[in-house]
């Protein structure tokens, strides 16, 4: 301020017209370039400043002084928030986070208990896929492999020649002979692997989690081993 007064003090002075004129007007003019600033983030309030000043807030006129100006008659722009009126919106927002929250734990709870699928892995092309050779293998012979206890020993038929095959699945079948004459689906291209029983030449392909819940894929009748599965 000019003389470092406020203004009301100013107003109670004899013969300081100006000087109150010339301060409420710096004051207006902060006020109307502070509103240019906070016009993106506070539309509303910058609308009913704009109708206040008779001005447009942009950025091209944000220097330009209200010389000779005419404004509106003042209203109040906003109304002050008491603290007892804050604390009541902070409770409320609190309690409708609150419901929300257990409305989404519900519902997750739900989805879990509903499902005991796994997610499905990551998307692949057609040809990822075809590179996976999978045939029908007719089970010539199959036992269970004494030292393990988690490995059935298959003898398969693929049509042109036979393989040996190693598989997990001890627990889901204890008469592994009653698998015999089944047919199953193996991968075929699969490297061999070495393990301590023998040479496994390939997969056989079953459902479920693990253990004894295991489910061997099959084929309807018909097929015969060595068929390509598409």
């Amino acid at each position: 301020y000019i003389d470092e007064k406020a203004p009301w003090v100013i107003a109670k002075e004899e013969g300081k017209e100006a000087e109150l004129q010339a301060v409420c007007s710096m004051g207006i003019e902060l006020f109307r370039v502070l509103m240019s600033y906070l016009k993106p983030v506070l539309p509303k309030l910058a609308e009913r400043a704009e109708a206040l000043l008779q001005t447009e807030l942009t950025w091209n006129n944000i220097a330009h002084p209200l010389l000779g100006h005419q404004l509106t008659p003042f209203k109040a722009l906003f109304s002050r928030l008491e603290k007892k009126q804050i604390d009541a919106v902070v409770e409320e927002t609190k309690a409708l986070f609150a419901e929300a929250n257990k409305a989404t734990e519900k519902t997750a709870a739900k989805a879990t208990a509903l499902s005991n699928v796994e997610p499905i892995a990551d998307t692949i092309t057609i040809d990822d896929f075809a590179k996976i050779d999978m045939r029908v293998a007719k089970v010539l012979k199959c036992e269970a492999v004494p030292e393990s206890n988690k490995l059935l020993r298959f003898e398969l038929d693929l049509g042109d020649h036979t393989r040996q095959v190693f598989s997990g699945i001890k627990a889901a079948y204890n008469k592994p002979e009653e698998l015999e004459g089944r047919f199953v689906i193996v991968v075929a291209n699969l490297a061999p692997r070495k393990m301590k029983f023998g040479v496994s030449e390939g997969m056989i392909l079953s459902a479920g989690t693990g253990g004894s819940d295991l489910f061997l894929l099959s084929a309807d009748s018909g097929v015969t081993a060595g068929m390509q599965v598409k």
